[in-house]
Order: structure tokens, then C-alpha cells, then sequence
């Protein structure tokens, strides 16, 4: 068997982190069940992260990391609202296809007690909050509301709206129309 590299591992380990803090949160997830899982030692996770919160964060930072490069690349050549119709038919997708950034989002919030989760949270909601105003040019109330409606669409995913047939769950999910965007 191939030895990892220690990137490899530690890329290996936030995967795995991730999906189990995205089911059960900081409080309820084992440190031993994500190395269990990674094939590795509950001390060699600690020895890469510190501590269960430290894992916890770096898996938070993780999360924004890639909720940052999607507006990013989604964002690329545009401005104005084609941009902010781009950064968020792309947030929108990444959500409904992969719930785990927004669990990982909501069992953030509910962790900021912790001042070191909170410091992470505040941290990667101001770096998408900088993306969208650069790349869109957005006033401030525009970038408020635009990330309104991500929290929305979080709550949506968390619950499933796409696959509930109730009327008001598609009004929910059918995407805004651009003219909402305009100011």
C-alpha cells in the first residue's frame, strides 16, 4: 500500500471531516470516527489539527475556500448584476447538488459560542461578502440582499425543497428573476 503524502492525508481527513460535521456537527462528531474512517490514528488527526475545534475550523475555512472560488469563477468577466445572477445560479446549484457547504455553514453558526468558531465564521462570510462586492461592483444593501437570498437558499437545501411537491416549496425554489437584482 502507497504511503500518502502529508497533503494528501490532510485533504483526506478535511473530506472526511467534512461530511461527518456537516451530519452531526462540532458537538456530536467523534474524532475517532474520522480517523477510523481515514485508516489513520486519532493522534495522527491531532497532530495535523490540534484539536477537534481546530479540525472543526479548518473545515469551516475549507468550506468558504470553496464557496469563494465558485464566485469566483462564476463571477469571471462579468460585473453588475451579471455577475450577481452568475455568483448565485452557481452558489444555488452547489447547494442543491451538494448540501454539505451549507450544513457545514449552519453547524458553523450554531458553534459561535466558541469565539474561535465565531472568529472563522465572521472571517469566510466577510471574504464572500468582499467577492461579491468586488466582482459585482454591488452598493452594500445590494450585497445584503443577495446574501439574504444565499441563506435562503441554505435553509431550502437543508430541508429539501426541491424534491417536496407543495406549492409554496417550488415558489421557494424557482430562481429569482434578473430584474430582482437590478438597482
Amino acid at each position: 500500500m502507497e504511503r500518502m503524502t502529508a497533503d494528501a492525508r490532510r485533504n483526506q481527513i478535511l473530506r472526511i471531516a467534512s461530511e461527518e460535521f456537516a451530519r452531526t456537527g462540532l458537538y456530536g462528531t467523534s474524532v475517532e470516527t474520522i480517523a477510523r474512517k481515514a485508516g489513520i490514528s486519532q493522534p495522527y488527526v491531532f497532530r495535523l489539527f490540534g484539536t477537534k475545534k481546530g479540525l472543526f475550523i479548518s473545515v469551516v475555512e475549507d468550506s468558504f475556500n470553496k464557496i469563494v472560488d465558485t464566485f469566483q469563477q462564476a463571477s469571471r468577466g462579468l460585473s453588475g448584476t451579471e455577475a450577481l445572477v452568475a455568483m448565485g445560479s452557481h452558489y444555488r446549484e452547489l447547494v442543491r447538488v451538494n448540501r454539505m457547504f451549507l450544513l457545514i455553514q449552519l453547524h458553523g453558526f450554531a458553534a459561535c459560542d466558541e469565539p474561535n468558531i465565531r472568529d472563522a465564521m465572521q472571517n469566510g462570510f466577510g471574504r464572500m461578502w468582499h467577492v461579491v462586492q468586488e466582482n459585482s461592483g454591488a452598493d452594500d444593501v445590494t450585497v445584503k440582499q443577495f446574501l439574504s437570498l444565499g441563506m435562503m437558499l441554505n435553509d431550502m437545501a437543508a430541508m429539501d425543497l426541491w424534491s417536496l411537491d407543495e406549492p409554496w416549496a417550488k415558489a421557494c425554489v424557482v430562481a429569482l428573476p434578473v430584474e430582482n437584482w437590478s438597482r
